[in-house]
């Protein structure tokens, strides 16, 4: 990235450094000498605003400014920063927007039980190890599209008070949304799970969507409570889906499984159309939970249980005589494939 690329005063020391300059001395502060520090640092406060864009924030860099600010910064720009070091925001307030945007993390981030009064956003950032959101409280929107994490990402127990955004986020670790709150709609579109992911016991307070998503290791949404609408149209998992819903709609479309799928529905409405299943696939319901489309269903072992498939579309289903049903309720007056579905149901051989 070229100086004329940014829109900051980039700092003088060399022509390689386009970190924000600080006045009067036009240079980053990584490239301030002790006095000079001394002084910038000095002017900060509890919510004071910290422009670091672009510039090399070492860990006694990092701890200078927090003990400058008491912990507490405000309008918080990092984008494009560099942390060559393992580094800590743990339990620091910031007051103001935040952007960490294309910045790159060599080590360890934690932002463990970090307090975002304001949105965050950490669009295009890299992080090389593991990264830390757990306990986090975010008020305002928070931006993660695109971020890259290539060791395990902690999200437990944080709380997102508006939208968020993963659009096309790489994870390459364990990644753990246990306990999580989304009060808003959040979305994961095109997301990579490269290992295992856990949102056990997650909340999402208005849409949940997952579409396009990879889950490579396995997914366990295990309850999850959906204020309105949960997608994963068009994901895949390579190894095992486990999924819990109640009372919401469940878009389960074009969904590819190599591995067990396993669907819970309470009370929730789910929509299977074109969806193929590799592997040993359940759909569970309870307290009038529906099914309303198979409709080019392509199943290895599909068993259906306790749902309403009253109005259920059969149509163009690959494999029916891989289908069992226990407990369901048919439409009256069954026809076609449906009728085939019931009859097999009722006199299928023993041991099929």
């Amino acid at each position: 990235m070229r100086s004329l690329d940014v829109g900051w005063v980039t700092c003088t020391a060399s022509p390689e450094c386009i970190g924000a300059a600080q006045r009067p001395y036009g240079r980053c502060l990584a490239h301030l000498d002790a006095a000079e520090l001394d002084e910038v640092l000095g002017r900060l406060s509890p919510g004071s605003p910290v422009d670091l864009r672009a510039t090399v924030v070492d860990r006694p860099l990092l701890e200078r400014v927090l003990t400058a600010a008491r912990g507490r910064l405000g309008r918080a720009r990092f984008d494009w920063a560099s942390f060559p070091e393992s580094l800590r925001f743990g339990d620091v307030r910031f007051d103001g927007d935040v952007s960490f945007d294309h910045a790159r993390f060599q080590h360890l981030a934690s932002f463990c039980d970090a307090r975002f009064a304001r949105n965050v956003s950490f669009r295009e950032a890299r992080f090389d190890r593991e990264l830390s959101l757990h306990g986090v409280v975010i008020t305002g929107h928070a931006a993660l599209d695109g971020v890259r994490v290539g060791g395990d990402a902690l999200f437990g127990a944080a709380a997102f008070g508006r939208t968020a955004s993963f659009e096309g986020a790489d994870f390459r670790g364990f990644v753990a949304f246990d306990g999580t709150r989304f009060a808003g709609d959040v979305t994961f579109r095109g997301c990579r799970f490269r290992r295992t992911v856990s949102f056990r016991r997650a909340g999402f307070g208005g849409a949940a969507g997952f579409e396009a998503a990879r889950f490579s290791g396995g997914g366990y949404l295990t309850p999850v409570s959906v204020g309105r609408h949960l997608t994963l149209a068009g994901a895949w998992a390579g190894k095992n889906l486990d999924l819990t819903a109640g009372r919401c709609s469940v878009d389960l479309r074009r969904l590819r499984v190599a591995g067990r799928l396993t669907v819970r529905l309470d009370d929730a409405v789910a929509d299977l159309e074109g969806a193929t299943l590799s592997g040993p696939a359940t759909v569970r319901g309870r307290g009038g939970a529906r099914v309303i489309s198979l409709h080019g269903v392509d199943a290895e072992e599909l068993a259906l249980d306790s749902l309403d498939l009253s109005a259920c579309r059969f149509t163009g289903l690959r494999h029916p005589e891989r289908i069992r049903l226990t407990g369901c309720a048919l439409a009256p007056a069954p026809r076609g494939v449906r009728l085939a579905l019931r009859w097999w149901h009722r006199h299928r051989p023993a041991g099929a």
